[in-house]
């Protein structure tokens, strides 16, 4: 045997099991484990480099997550027909690991440490990304990489009122609240999820369910970890600190802070003056000092000195970087309907942090299309956020998407999704776009709010609006003192200790999102933060309201117009014709654009276009192909042939019936050459009958002509 592999089983309710297992595959990297559920397996691996890179005082963590198409037998779409750079799922499944995994790494490493997490075999009803997150804390548990884990992540979802660990796919079509939770044995780290409404108790109470589960993977992991004696983590020194600086900054610079933080309420006025104390006590040094002392000024300046001070100004004064109260909003301003040739537009500004927001509203042609591994179709409704370098004020060209920019209009679109009418009820495409014009936290909630005040401008019917607000806290653990901050600030998220995003309508929560920051974050404080966040949205959505309280009556303007028509299964061919011949002639002679879908055994027809007489047109030309003939109907039809014993006459679109030579008049022919009639002629006729058996249309033209 070549390899000795050992194995720790987990079981979950309803008979599953999920194991681990390690010491098998990628035995080169500093840990690695394959997660199994059924028929889906998850390979781990983390490599950590040995020291830190000269002057780094972060956490240079990087991770990716890679689904592998050969893993439930499929083909890569594209040219190429391989795998390319991460598609948005499976950036979002990384960030979601990542937010979990980086508040726990040592403050003082800064050693390079790259996870990744690949998906190997694929159960097409087993949901992979509620594993990724406990296979990729298990690698980091199997090696002697120092982190203050394990942790794992597990999906949590409301099934007829009952909450569920990692439901499949199929179980997913009747849920009302889907969570992906991360913690550790002792607290929760991290939230991301949906809801239809719910409320804050039972979003808590789905937490405490997901955080039961998580403390079983826990315990296994540390069983592994012990078992192989990798509970003993390696020794590093990747700080150099100098204690007497330490204190002569904090000496010299801490009320001078304190004071600026007090008193300074914009965002760039107060940089600009931390800036000027940092650089009076840079004074005090020779070239030569300051070149080996600037890392550590800074570090010590911001850590000791800022973080501390505005953390001190909260706790014990109850008041904030720009003079607020913990539960105060800052100023909001909304407009509606500013871009005028756009299909939607709004204006959301809440402080530092503003968003222009529009709606384009499209055909089916314009869904989006998803190709992964396991999900495959198409969206009717997509969010796009957009966070270019001079809404912070930042000299830099922006250069490509960046993941922080997908996971925030991910968030957007979770919690405007379930209030966007789709289906039946709308027929357009519909694509929001959030440009973030300036930001001082709170960009991906501004985002929510200005695609509510975009969407009832653009006149599709919202079914209802939706606000959202960022929560933070600051917390003490020698004194147990702690705040609950309402729409932070981008220095409170940065220096804080908790962002907390919630989302909803007046009746209930649709969307949120938490990353904790801190160690022993208690329910009693999450069930006051989820509260005054209620608070905060239900103000927030007051101010919407105030701007455009309901959809308008009618689409804008620039909106083309969409007719849906629902028919029978059996005329979907009918109306496309032979190669798509009849459609394709519909839509050039009356200059609409054409989509058919066929759900639930009928065919849903949308007819797009600006031209409302074209539309019309060709309403009228798919009625008539869609009609069912009617006994006692008077028709107005086209001799298609002539035979012996009467014509053929097309009556209907792709609906032909035979006029016999007896019902052409009241007088007796003995041929058809006799009555005159010939291919081509447009003739009234009436129809008299259908045969039961053969369904054959008969037609009379006497019966239309007065009796001599």
């Amino acid at each position: 045997m070549m390899y000795n592999a050992t194995q720790k089983v987990i079981p979950l309710s309803g008979g599953r099991e999920i194991v681990i297992e390690t010491g098998k595959l990628a035995k080169q990297a500093d840990g690695s484990v394959v997660v199994k559920q059924g028929d889906t397996m998850l390979l781990a691996t983390v490599v950590a480099a040995k020291d830190a890179k000269e002057d780094c005082d972060f956490m240079p963590l990087q991770v990716d997550y890679k689904e592998k198409y050969a893993a439930c037998g499929r083909y890569p779409g594209g040219f190429l027909k391989r795998e390319a750079r991460p598609n948005d799922s499976e950036i979002l499944v990384a960030r979601l690991i990542d937010r979990a995994l980086r508040p726990l790494f040592p403050a003082d490493y800064h050693a390079e440490v790259y996870v990744t997490v690949n998906l190997i075999s694929a159960d097409k009803d087993i949901q992979p990304d509620a594993l990724a997150g406990l296979a990729a804390s298990a690698a980091l548990a199997v090696s002697d990489i120092p982190f203050g884990g394990p942790i794992s992540e597990v999906r949590v979802a409301r099934i007829d009122g009952q909450f569920m660990i990692n439901p499949t796919f199929s179980q997913m079509q009747h849920v009302d609240l889907d969570l992906m939770v991360a913690g550790t044995l002792d607290n929760i780290m991290m939230v991301e999820g949906e809801m239809k409404e719910v409320s804050e108790a039972v979003m808590l109470d789905a937490i405490k369910f997901a955080h039961e589960e998580i403390k079983k993977h826990c315990v296994a992991q540390m069983e592994l970890s012990k078992e192989l004696g990798k509970d003993v983590k390696r020794t590093y020194c990747h700080e150099t600190n100098d204690e007497e600086l330490r204190q002569l900054i904090i000496k010299e610079t801490y009320d001078k802070a304190y004071a600026v933080a007090k008193g300074a309420t914009s965002k760039h006025d107060r940089t600009d003056k931390f800036e000027e104390i940092e650089a009076e006590f840079c004074t005090r040094f020779s070239e030569e000092e300051l070149a080996e002392k600037l890392p550590l000024i800074k570090r010590y300046f911001h850590d000791d000195v800022l973080k501390k001070a505005m953390r001190n100004m909260i706790l014990d004064e109850g008041i904030r970087l720009d003079g607020r109260k913990t539960d105060e909003i800052r100023p909001i301003w909304c407009e509606v309907g500013y871009l005028p040739a756009a299909h939607g537009s709004a204006i959301f500004t809440r402080g530092e942090t503003q968003s222009l927001t529009t709606v384009t509203l499209g055909t089916k042609l314009d869904e989006k299309q998803i190709d992964e591994v396991l999900v495959q179709g198409t969206e009717q409704f997509v969010l796009h956020y957009n966070f270019p370098p001079f809404s912070t004020g930042e000299a830099k060209a922006a250069r490509g998407l960046s993941r922080r920019e997908i996971g925030h209009g991910n968030l957007a679109w979770r919690a405007l999704k379930p209030m966007v009418p789709v289906g039946e009820e709308n027929p357009y495409a519909v694509r929001v776009v959030s440009d973030i014009l300036e930001s001082n936290g709170s960009s991906s909630m501004a985002t929510v709010c200005a695609g509510t005040l975009a969407l009832m401008d653009s006149g599709l019917k919202l079914k209802k609006p939706v606000s959202g607000i960022a929560m933070g806290l600051i917390t003490d653990t020698k004194t147990g003192k702690y705040a609950v901050l309402s729409d932070i600030l981008g220095d409170e998220d940065h220096l804080g200790d908790m962002d907390f995003k919630v989302t909803g309508t007046a009746d209930g929560i649709t969307a949120t999102q938490m990353d904790i920051k801190v160690d022993g974050l208690s329910y009693e404080v999450l069930a006051k933060a989820l509260e005054q966040a209620r608070q905060g949205r239900l103000y927030i959505l007051g101010k919407i309201l105030e701007t455009i309280d309901k959809p308008r009556e009618d689409f804008r303007p620039f909106v083309p117009r969409i007719e849906q028509m629902i028919i029978p299964q059996e005329f979907i061919g009918a109306v496309i014709g032979p190669g798509g011949k009849v459609i394709q002639d519909i839509q050039k002679t009356t200059g609409t654009t054409i989509t058919i879908t066929e759900e639930n055994n009928k065919g849903y027809v949308d007819i797009f276009s600006q031209d409302k007489e074209a539309l019309e047109a060709a309403k009228m030309r798919i009625k008539a192909i869609v009609a069912v003939p009617e006994v006692g109907e008077v028709y107005k039809g086209k001799i298609k042939s002539i035979v012996s014993f009467g014509a053929f006459v097309e009556i209907l679109p792709g609906k032909d019936a035979l006029l016999h030579i007896s019902e052409i008049d009241h007088k007796r022919f003995e041929t058809m050459e006799a009555t005159g009639l010939k291919e081509g002629d447009m003739i009234e006729v009436k129809l008299i009958g259908i045969d039961p058996k053969t369904n054959k249309l008969k037609l009379s033209r006497k019966a239309l002509i007065p009796k001599k």
